[in-house]
């Protein structure tokens, strides 16, 4: 629309202008200016309501009926494919087979691996860093022959013969005392000799390292190490295993036309024999362990050759092995591997759990125990060992398994002694829904375990972890916490605190809370337990909502006093605010609420310091606006404000909080005046007036200009609003005097950018708002609009700038707008210069003098820009068009002189060609509409004289 053009020509219009300002009739213009309401008719579509799209089914329609048919319609064509088809889409065939055949891959999808299945890659790093030691380790290492791709015959035959030397002179060789780390950099390069054996063709050689690898396997000479050293060895064996696969699928007739899905029936015979012909070597190796591991790593190369009877083969293979810990982590590598390559065989990994069990009395066999006490290890520590490896069985068994199986699990473990180990496993393996629904099977399953071999307090730990996650049948809840804290009660490790506090009482969580500290405070012991602690807090506030109730607990301040390290104790407060910001729905003044939320916040602020990023100090501040913003004390006017003052004092290192602080008690000025409208008038100022102090006051402590510019002219708005004269002068001197001050260039989100664009817009609003802001009696006509002005002169812009040229163009309209009977806007109860001076001529010929100074500098700066051809005679274009659009908004154009300075404006916008010609176009338009208006003909006879130009 024309006003939109004239709003872009003239970036600050706000209100009307000029010299000679035309008489405005502002109701009768915003009538003119809406919108003509069109009737609806009732069958017209609204134009918001969304389109619908319906699938019509074509109708089937026989050879011998469609002329018939199609006459007798006489508007509806015969679909050809339909009568040459008999009525049968074939694309509509295609996609039901489609469908078909998406569905079958679907069902074949879900028996696959998905997202929700932890990898074993996300194990590797706990347990490399959970088993270590400090013993010294050995390894056994053959001498490697390396042979380069494009040798000759006779270097081929002098490697040749070179091996069989080594054959005849032992060609093994041991190294000891090795250092764990010495031990990792020899497993490392192990694997990079495979890799580059492989790479040089020498399959034979990458082979033998693979065997060496295996044989490490067998070895538990140094027992505590053995969970690493398996995850290091296994990583050797799924490097070969990855290149042998990659070798033949290689061989494959061509490997991209191959299914993702393929099946063995897929595969040629060349590569069908390269595989047989790997597994007949791996099945020639004598020892077990050496041929068992990578006949499990070949078996992503079975589906090459079918797998189906692979699996359980190698799970009877496993059972030759004498050593417990040995064989239960050869079967959590061949449950990896066939969760791998066929999730969807089930009974394997079954199978290969249930033999576990069968071989799991081995455990406390004589030779276990002999080689416990000759290493010094106690039996608590060994069982920690197959940890890792049964949790993985478990993870792989009871992945997507029904419920019925847990019982089957839980009833096998019963028939076993000492079972504590595979209990454990169990619980932390099955879906927490299913853990949870038998809960109390599981705490008499507990009971009857040895505490000797496999600590009570670990196992009830993993069963609050299920309860933590899903919710105990609700008959039983109470029984089963009684149980469980005979038990905890008496342990002091803070490995038990996974518990559930759903359904728990106020009296109940306290109790939990109380013994918690009685364990955790002798000796500090809380220091050693941080995450378990911070563990219980989060567990209470997921379930606890309601602060009233939560900060009424005797025992949860001291509890959140054990959080003594600074990191600690400010991540404990943020997850409390947290979660008081998202669930607090109502604005609260309990004083319990309160308090204790002011100490939280409190230890938030005090936590910032001058090494604080300002990432971190803008989210505290976030977090603590939060709570500010639902602090509500209804109409107790004056205890808000005293909060308010205590805030203030209390987050006074948080900029952001201050600021939010003054514009709740601007609110609260503005809420006070509402509800106080004709009651205790007197009381009501005087309270305005102290929440005018208090901004008046903490606005300087900013250290932001553009916000202490602000917030002076939003409190001067407010303290005018409310009638305080004296204050909002206060405030708008304030914001005056503040201007020399703003810097060239300031800091946006890290960035120096120019304060030119921040400073135009606050001197805009400044500008909107000085037209209701009447004369001090004791200064001049319009002293506050001439110190603006006064300081937007003396002010000191940027090299090349117009910023002060367009403060100048943008304050003519207001100037227009005061010499108006009738000012566009006014503030109740505020006499605005309107009133004042009643149309005096003398205050009209002020503002007609300053708009004849304005529009003197701002042609000067045109006049000074038509001596620089380049940049200067586009930016003379531009004023130029914003002056002659101000003018034609808000002047008397009937004045002969100034209907002729806008038609040299025009053409001095146009003389150079860089005019917008759109804008030119539609304000010409808007020109030609607005002279059919009964008192606009005169512009009629300027439209005659305007002409577009361009650039040629």
């Amino acid at each position: 629309t024309s006003h939109e053009v004239f709003v872009q020509l003239a970036p600050i219009v706000l209100f009307p202008l000029v010299r000679h300002s035309r008489v405005r009739a502002y109701e009768s213009e915003l009538r003119a200016a809406r919108l003509e309401a069109v009737p609806l008719e009732p069958g017209d579509p609204h134009p918001l309501k969304s389109i619908t799209v319906r699938r019509c089914p074509l109708q089937a329609v026989t050879t011998q009926g469609s002329t018939s048919s199609s006459s007798s319609s006489g508007s509806v064509a015969p679909d050809p494919l339909s009568s040459m088809l008999d009525g049968t889409d074939p694309l509509s065939m295609f996609a039901a087979a489609s469908a078909s055949e998406s569905g079958r891959k679907r069902r074949e999808k879900e028996e696959e691996v998905g997202p929700d299945f932890e990898p074993w890659s996300a194990k590797r790093g706990e347990i490399l860093a959970r088993f270590t030691t400090t013993e010294k380790l050995s390894i056994v290492s053959e001498k490697i022959h390396w042979l380069a791709p494009n040798s000759t015959v006779s270097e081929k035959v002098r490697n040749r013969l070179e091996e069989l030397d080594d054959m005849e002179e032992g060609s093994q060789r041991e190294l000891l005392n090795l250092s764990q780390q010495d031990y990792v950099n020899r497993i490392e390069e192990l694997n990079q000799n495979l890799k580059e054996a492989w790479s040089s063709d020498q399959k034979v050689k990458a082979l033998k390292i693979v065997i060496q690898c295996s044989k490490l396997l067998s070895d538990t000479s140094v027992i505590q190490f053995y969970p690493s050293k398996f995850v290091l060895i296994t990583d050797i064996l799924d490097t070969f295993g990855r290149l042998v696969y990659e070798r033949i699928w290689s061989m494959c007739s061509d490997s991209r036309a191959m299914p993702e899905s393929f099946t063995a029936d897929d595969v040629n015979d060349t590569a069908k024999e390269t595989c047989l012909n790997w597994f007949f070597k791996i099945a020639s190796i004598r020892e077990l362990i050496p041929r068992l591991y990578p006949w499990q790593l070949g078996c992503t190369c079975h589906i090459f050759i079918g797998i189906q009877e692979t699996l359980p083969r190698l799970t009877a293979m496993i059972r030759g092995i004498g050593d417990p810990l040995v064989a239960v982590y050869a079967r959590a590598y061949l449950c990896r591997v066939g969760m791998e390559v066929a999730p969807h065989l089930k009974e394997s990994l079954k199978k290969n759990f249930f033999d576990l069990l069968a071989s799991f009395r081995q455990i406390h066999s004589d030779s276990v125990q002999n080689q416990l006490v000759l290493q010094r290890v106690e039996i608590p520590v060994y069982l920690t060992l197959y940890s890792p490896a049964i949790n993985w069985i478990l993870q792989c068994v009871s992945y997507r398994a029904p419920e019925t199986l847990l019982t089957e699990m839980m009833e096998r473990c019963k028939k076993l002694a000492n079972n504590a180990l595979l209990l454990n496993s169990v619980m932390w393996a099955f879906r927490a829904e299913f853990v949870a629904a038998r809960a109390t099977d599981f705490i008499g399953m507990i009971k009857d375990c040895d505490e000797a071999g496999f600590p009570k307090h670990l196992l009830f730990g993993s069963l609050g972890r299920s309860l933590a996650c899903a919710d105990p049948p609700e008959n039983e809840r109470l029984s089963i916490l009684n149980e469980a804290w005979k038990v905890i009660t008496k342990v002091r490790s803070p490995q038990v605190t996974q518990i559930k506090f759903v359904d728990f009482t106020k009296r109940e969580v306290n109790t939990v809370l109380a013994d918690i500290i009685k364990h955790m405070t002798p000796d500090r012991a809380f220091e050693d337990a941080y995450p378990q602690l911070q563990s219980v807090i989060r567990k209470i506030l997921n379930y606890f909502h309601d602060f009233s109730v939560l900060f009424s607990m005797e025992r949860f301040l001291p509890f959140l006093d054990m959080f003594q390290k600074d990191s600690v104790r400010v991540d404990v407060c943020r997850s409390i605010m947290e979660v008081f910001i998202k669930h607090q729905q109502e604005p609260t003044r309990d004083p319990v609420i309160l308090n204790a939320l002011l100490h939280v916040c409190k230890t938030m602020h005090d936590s910032v310091n001058a090494l604080t990023l300002e990432d971190e100090k803008r989210s505290l501040s976030l977090l603590i606006n939060g709570f500010i913003r639902m602090v509500s004390f209804g109409r107790d006017f004056e205890q808000q404000l005293s909060f308010c003052v205590e805030a203030r004092a209390t987050f006074c290192n948080l900029e952001p909080v201050l600021v939010q602080l003054i514009h709740t008690v601007n609110q609260l000025a503005m809420e006070t005046r509402r509800v106080m409208r004709g009651n205790h008038s007197r009381k009501t100022a005087a309270f305005v007036r102290a929440c005018a102090a208090y901004s008046f006051i903490t606005i300087p402590s900013l250290t932001s200009i553009f916000s202490r510019l602000n917030l002076y002219l939003l409190s001067g708005q407010v303290a005018l609003a409310n009638q305080c004269l004296s204050q909002a002068d206060a405030f708008f001197k304030a914001a005056v005097s503040l201007l020399p001050e703003v810097p060239r260039s300031i800091t946006v989100e890290g960035k120096l950018r120019s304060s030119e664009a921040f400073l135009l817009d606050f001197i805009s609003n400044f500008l909107s708002t000085l037209l209701v802001v009447p004369d001090h009696p004791e200064q001049g006509v319009l002293y506050l609009v001439r110190g603006l002005l006064n300081m937007v002169q003396d002010y000191t812009w940027e090299e090349n700038s117009d910023a002060k040229v367009r403060v100048y163009i943008s304050a003519l309209p207001l100037l227009a707008a005061m010499s108006q009977d009738t000012y566009l806007y006014a503030i109740p109860k505020v006499d605005s210069n309107e009133t004042l001076y009643g149309g005096d001529p003398k205050f009209l010929a002020e503002v007609n003098k300053l708009c004849e100074t304005l529009i003197g500098q701002v042609l000067d700066h045109l006049k000074a820009l038509g001596r620089d051809e380049g940049a200067g005679v586009r930016k003379q274009g531009t004023l130029a068009f914003s002056l002659f659009g101000c003018l034609l908004a808000h002047g008397d154009l009937r004045n002969n002189k100034l209907s002729q300075l806008a038609v040299n404006l025009w053409n001095l916008s146009h003389k150079h060609g860089y005019c917008d010609t759109r804008n030119s176009v539609r304000t010409l338009e808007y020109i030609k509409h607005q002279s059919q208006q009964p008192d606009m003909a005169h512009l009629s006879e300027m439209a005659l004289r305007l002409s577009l130009q361009s650039r040629a």
